[in-house]
């Protein structure tokens, strides 16, 4: 992803405080280009508070606009809630990150050497090994007809598929992180064998009960402003479908629900954020939150934590998710130094996802300026006060 090349933008924020006028410049412009029909943003602020920007519609017939409360289906950010279900049934007991796959499935298994050997918190950094895909004849397959047509080439994959497939599966020599969605969709499968619950449920009772995000799920139709929600278009996928047409959503069974299958909104989004960022009132889940931050794989680009990705963007350390899906792309990035996070949603499929990235860097950037600026004496101390960004004071440090 794109980021500023220089801190001009970020000490532009320090002098304005305009925070409006930054994410309305990157923002804006995808919309009235015709990049996505939709797109929000929203930001949260060291302080708890949050504040949601909003570009064009949903898609629906209507004309209805996007806002903060406008379901968007999420993909791989889904990821970040299994890892972080996962890491609460490691604190519990019920699970343990050496665990290996012989354990892990039900007994009598069949899988190769290398298989075996594939740990719980492999498949959580996406360090197992194992590919983003299985290219088998029916994905393949699936998968061409998806450039045309927009239709989810996943339905291929199955437990049964997967089985046959870890019964010959071979490892690479390099074990560095390798982005893996049948790794995740492994990971649905152990949860749900160890739990004896549907991953539904575990989501539910781990997170989104805690938290009270009542509008994500990994069953959209049930949850409130469904009929309302964004629909999917076209942008840089499907190749062989006209930018801004409207594709099929796209609907999980079995293996790729939890990996892929959530459904939620802007302002859940920021409060999953500062979860990870304050003390919920529920100190297991800090814990799990916390610790899925923590960085297992380090490496001076993409480095892995549990689900989440952490990079240095210009002076700043960023931790975030991507997903791109159908007719959807989504980001969430969280600043732990200043405690900010951004998330993005758009309702076109858009590899150019720099919004978050750029809106915390200035954010942060503009931060350590003011900071900067206090300590060496080069303003008055406080002199920031009174500048707001979006009806938020920046903190004196």
């Amino acid at each position: 992803m794109k980021t500023d090349p220089t801190s001009a933008q970020g000490l532009r924020l320090a002098h304005t405080g305009n925070l409006d006028a930054e994410v309305n410049e990157l923002a804006q412009p995808l919309v009235d280009q015709h990049q996505t029909p939709g797109l929000v943003v929203g930001v949260l602020f060291p302080d708890g508070q949050t504040h949601v920007y909003s570009y064009g519609v949903t898609g629906q017939a209507d004309g209805g606009k996007v806002g903060g409360s406008t379901l968007f289906a999420v993909a791989s950010v889904s990821k970040g809630f299994l890892a972080e279900i996962t890491t609460l049934m490691v604190q519990k007991g019920t699970l343990r990150w050496d665990e290996t796959l012989v354990t892990l499935l039900p007994r009598g298994t069949p899988l190769s050497p290398d298989a075996r050997k594939i740990t719980l918190l492999q498949l959580v950094t996406h360090t197992s090994g194992l590919p983003r895909q299985m290219m088998t004849t029916e994905m393949l397959g699936g998968l061409v007809q998806y450039l045309f047509t927009g239709d989810n080439f996943y339905h291929a994959l199955d437990r049964h598929s997967l089985v046959d497939y870890l019964a010959s599966y071979s490892a690479p020599a390099d074990k560095s992180p390798r982005y893996s969605n049948i790794g995740y969709g492994l990971l649905d499968y152990i949860l749900e064998l160890r739990s004896g619950k549907p991953v539904q449920a575990l989501l539910v009772e781990n997170i989104t009960g805690p938290l009270r995000l009542s509008h994500t799920g990994y069953q959209p139709i049930l949850l409130p402003g469904y009929a309302q929600r964004a629909m999917g278009h076209a942008g840089d996928q499907p190749k062989f479908i006209r930018r801004g047409s409207p594709v099929p959503d796209w609907h999980f069974s079995s293996l790729m629900v939890g990996a892929a299958g959530l459904y939620t909104n802007a302002n859940d989004l920021l409060v999953y954020a500062c979860a990870h960022l304050h003390a919920t009132g529920f100190p297991a889940l800090d814990d799990a939150l916390h610790d899925s931050l923590r960085v297992r794989y380090r490496r001076n680009s993409e480095a892995a934590a549990s689900g989440w990705i952490v990079d240095r963007v210009g002076t700043q350390t960023i931790t975030y998710q991507v997903g791109f899906i159908g007719g959807f792309s989504s980001y969430i990035g969280l600043d732990t130094r200043h405690k900010t996070a951004v998330v993005v949603l758009q309702n076109s499929f858009n590899w150019t996802n720099n919004i978050g990235h750029k809106v915390l860097q200035r954010m942060g950037e503009a931060m350590d300026a003011k900071s900067d600026y206090d300590e060496n004496g080069k303003v008055e101390r406080g002199c920031y006060q009174g500048k707001a960004l979006n009806h938020v004071i920046f903190p004196v440090y």
